[in-house]
């Protein structure tokens, strides 16, 4: 099977990098984590701190297997993928093993794509840049607006109208303008009390 093939059947996956952490931010906060950061992103975000991961083709495509021997080298049993926007591909062959192998799946998505995957979290991160496909609202489980600017508030509460109302909603500072919004945040949070605020406590902590 060619390479295209193996990537349009999510066989195959480019991945940006993989590695093993804490998580920084959301729910999951202070939970060691595999992260897979799958290259190509279509969303464009202008903050984005990772937009090397946007063009595919600059990286290694790996098989599942491969991507998941990867994971099993670390004592940690919670996934996340990310990107990029990893929605960009087919999720299903990867969560699959994943799911065998004994792995708890986290993803998180601007969710610009239709849905795939087996996940036990779905950290839904809409984008101003790109609108979501219909197929994320109810799949989502946290619901992680980045705030850069101050109709970012607004935009929160149009997606959350349409999220299930279990959903968790969180508000989180862009890093680069978390001097200005933090503290919007916090009164914003006191406010609007279904609402909790998100901090990227891994670039307090300086790790990756």
């Amino acid at each position: 099977m060619e390479i295209k093939q193996a990537v349009e059947k999510g066989l195959k996956l480019p991945v940006m990098e993989a590695f093993y952490t804490i998580q920084g931010e959301g729910t999951f906060t202070g939970h060691p984590a595999y992260f897979i950061r799958l290259g190509g992103c279509d969303v464009g975000c202008v903050w984005c701190d990772v937009k090397e991961s946007w063009e595919a083709a600059k990286w290694p495509v790996l098989s599942v297997e491969e991507i998941v021997d990867g994971a099993l080298q670390y004592p940690g049993r919670l996934v996340v993928i990310t990107g990029g926007e990893p929605l960009m591909y087919d999720l299903g062959p990867l969560t699959a093993l994943l799911k065998e192998r004994g792995f708890t799946t986290n993803i998180e998505t601007s969710g610009a794509h239709p849905f795939s995957g087996q996940f036990d979290w779905v950290c839904f991160s809409p984008k101003k840049f790109k609108e979501p496909h219909p197929s994320i609202f109810e799949k989502a489980d946290e619901l992680k607006v980045i705030v850069f600017h101050k109709s970012d508030f607004d935009f929160a509460e149009k997606h959350a109208k349409n999220v299930l109302p279990t959903c968790k909603k969180l508000l989180q500072p862009e890093w680069s303008k978390s001097d200005k919004f933090t503290g919007e945040i916090i009164e914003y949070i006191k406010n609007h009390p279904n609402w909790n605020i998100s901090l990227q406590t891994h670039k307090f902590m300086d790790i990756p």
